[in-house]
């Protein structure tokens, strides 16, 4: 598609040079033109006469709106008269207008009333916006307009640039998607048209980064076609630092050397107990790791029977990674020293820098870590683990579980849960990393190191903000091809004073953003952080679904109605039972038991039927899922059913078939060592609630999706 680039740079300019960063109605008008983003027949004028001339060129009616830099919301200050029918009308709309905002910012500087075509009634008002977000950089973004954006926020946004299907994805992504479709009578909007205004808006942005916010709301939306019916853009002018960004090869690297050390200085290793470089020497050595252990203190001959160093560049040999448990003011020395030994990776432990209002002293370690090529982890971070090479780089304690999910926390406490949930509910980790201020190292660089790591199958993260969220969006989108990344996005802030002014920038709030970006990356957010411990428990042991069919199996109708209510809620889909396989089900069942899904077998049946109704939903290859409803009898004790569940996938399994199964178990206590007992045989099974088995379900359910696996053999 051909735009002219020219004539938004003049208009750029002109607006920069008259020391602008808001375009008036007929510069922003100009630029649209520019880039095929459809706006009404306009014109300005400067006396009532010249207002009647161009309302009558026009045809009534007519909408006639105040020009001036000083005035953005025209509508608040009186500066917007719709529905204009006659010459007369637009004489003294004219003078209405002037007076108005003359009233409501006496220096306003006024270039004119822009006099507009009015477009037909009966338009689906819509908004398409753009803004620049700190972390994400460009983003677009869609809802309904006029009055219902400030009412409703239904509002979506999209990384810019989009493309003709990501920007018609946005249409199905709304709250109100369906008004969209038309209703009580009237024709669908014509999507196409509405998606090309947000590629234009789009390509306008990647083509001047300078334009920092723009909104054409409202856009009328017809069955043909779409205009928007005001447009305001608004630039920042500034020059700014481009973000540090390694590329995946000099990450990856890096990452490797750090995980796989072949030798771990401690800096600041001490002999004494309480200090953190004693601690950090104790979970080495008790945590089982193979390396050589170089211990650095100014003064100590030997700590915990290791030969100690003065400096770190007086052991002779290669060093991969540093652990620094010193005070924050030797730091930035010892980093010089580290960078001159060659040593790639820091695990910056120490606090009292950005956290305490020190970003003066964070910025010289960064610097002196750049200067040598050093990739920082933290500072003020509890350490990391790293099970496969036994690697205990932490003064939490030594963690031996090893497994299969990979945990990263910006906070040492949620990096404390981590280790106390991995270890009471037996969860194996491949890592868990603690991220802290992230001066340097973030999840983006996780990520590319997880993504290959054979030791990794489910990647969870807590997060405060994304330093470069653009950068973690593009990473993530490729790695959760691969393997299912969930993230726990912690602070739920406004979006910021900034972009007050703007209705999408006001609207949004970070955690829109998050929420929109997140999804189209096919990343799974926790909505707590329970969640994401269970997601990273849950994710690693559940095989991919082939399909969306979910069958529910309970001996409670109780349970039933709650397990299908989950269902629901966490998008998964309630098979409709076809006869044959209705008809199979009720061989099993008492008579006043019930088939159709949920199948309820009652809680009075013997544990062969809770065997052959499972045995059946695992061999109908119409069924991709299971949902198990177990209520505590005698007839069935919970041991009794966990054993029999885990013989009837273990053999299903031994033939190549291997259904994601879920359990919900409630009764007296002993249902908790049936949990543990099927969780350790691959089924996902929890006691007292039916809510989280399928949340677990529905998790996987959502990567599978994301990822294209659904349907794949």
């Amino acid at each position: 598609m051909s735009f002219d680039k020219a004539a938004v740079r003049k208009v750029l300019e002109e607006v920069k040079a008259s020391g602008r960063t808001a375009l008036t109605a007929p510069e922003a008008k100009r630029v649209c033109d520019a880039y095929q983003i459809p706006l009404p027949q306009e014109g300005l004028a400067t006396t009532s006469d010249q207002a009647v001339t161009l309302a009558t060129g026009m045809g009534f009616p007519v909408v006639m709106k105040i020009v001036s830099a000083d005035i953005l919301h025209k509508t608040d200050a009186g500066g917007v008269i719709v529905g204009v029918k006659s010459a007369e009308e637009a004489r003294a709309a004219y003078d209405k207008i002037l007076t108005n905002c003359r009233a409501y910012k006496a220096d306003a500087k006024i270039e004119g009333i822009q006099v507009q075509q009015m477009l037909p009634s009966g338009a689906v008002e819509t908004l398409v916006g753009a803004i620049t977000d700190p972390s994400f950089g460009k983003l677009v973004a869609f809802g309904l307009g006029g009055v219902l954006v400030e009412v409703l926020k239904d509002l979506t946004f999209r990384l810019a640039p989009v493309t003709q299907e990501p920007a018609l994805d946005m249409l199905n992504s709304i709250k109100a998607q369906e008004m969209l479709n038309g209703v009580r009578g009237s024709e669908p909007i014509d999507r196409n048209a509405v998606a090309k205004i947000l590629v234009n808006v789009s390509a306008l942005l990647e083509d001047f980064p300078e334009i920092n916010e723009l909104d054409l709301n409202p856009v009328f939306a017809t069955s043909k076609g779409a205009t928007a019916v005001d447009a305001r853009i608004v630039c920042d002018f500034e020059a700014h630092t481009q973000r540090y960004r390694p590329n995946q090869d000099e990450i990856l690297k890096a990452m490797n050397r750090i995980f796989h050390p072949k030798a771990v200085a401690v800096i600041g290793a001490s002999n004494e107990t309480g200090k953190i470089g004693n601690s950090v020497m104790k979970n080495l050595i008790n945590g089982g790791y193979k390396g050589q252990i170089v211990p650095v203190h100014p003064k100590a001959d030997e700590i915990m029977g290791i030969k100690a160093y003065k400096s770190i560049k007086d052991y002779q040999g290669e060093v991969d990674v540093a652990v620094f448990a010193v005070p924050a003011h030797l730091c930035v020395a010892a980093m010089d020293e580290v960078g001159q030994k060659g040593v790639p990776g820091a695990v910056m432990i120490p606090s009292g820098f950005a956290e305490t209002d020190n970003q003066p002293l964070q910025d010289e370690l960064l610097a002196m870590a750049r200067k040598h090529n050093v990739r920082i982890m933290g500072p003020n971070i509890y350490g990391f683990y790293y099970t496969p090479e036994n690697l205990c780089a932490t003064f939490c304690t030594a963690f031996d579980v090893k497994g299969k999910a990979a945990l990263s926390s910006q906070s040492g406490g949620v990096g404390m849960s981590i280790i106390g949930f991995a270890r009471s509910t037996k969860m194996g980790v491949s890592a868990i990393v603690g991220l802290g201020n992230k001066s340097d190292l973030d999840e983006d660089d996780l990520l590319t190191f997880f993504e290959q790591d054979p030791n990794t199958q489910a990647i969870a993260m807590h997060c405060e903000d994304l330093k470069d969220g653009r950068s973690f969006a593009e990473v993530a989108s490729r790695v959760s091809k691969k393997k299912p990344v969930i993230m726990l996005k912690a602070g739920r802030t406004a979006y910021g004073a900034r972009a007050a002014a703007s209705h999408t920038g006001a609207l949004a709030g970070n955690d829109k953003i998050y929420d929109d970006v997140l999804k189209a990356a096919g990343v799974i957010r926790a909505p707590s952080l329970r969640s994401m411990l269970e997601f990273a428990r849950g994710l690693q042991v559940l095989p991919t679904p082939k399909g969306e069919n979910v069958v529910i199996i309970t001996g409670a109708g109780g349970s039933g109605v709650l397990l299908s209510d989950a269902c629901f809620d966490n998008g998964l889909t309630l098979m409709k039972m076809p006869e044959d396989l209705d008809a199979a089900f009720r061989k099993f069942i008492p008579p006043f038991g019930a088939a159709g899904n949920p199948v309820d077998i009652t809680g009075g049946e013997p544990p062969k039927t809770y065997q052959n109704t499972i045995r059946l939903g695992l061999e109908d290859d119409r069924i991709h899922s299971l949902i198990l409803g177990y209520w505590h009898t005698i007839v069935t004790p919970p041991m009794v059913f966990a054993q029999l569940v885990g013989e009837v996938v273990e053999e299903f399994r031994a033939k190549g078939i291997d259904k994601p199964v879920v359990a919900s178990l409630v009764g007296d206590v002993q249902v908790e060592e049936a949990c543990q007992y099927l969780y350790d045989r691959g089924v996902v099974a929890y006691p007292y609630t039916t809510e989280t088995p399928v949340e677990v379900l529905g998790a996987k359910y959502k990567w599978a999706r994301a990822a294209g696996l659904l349907g794949k053999k």
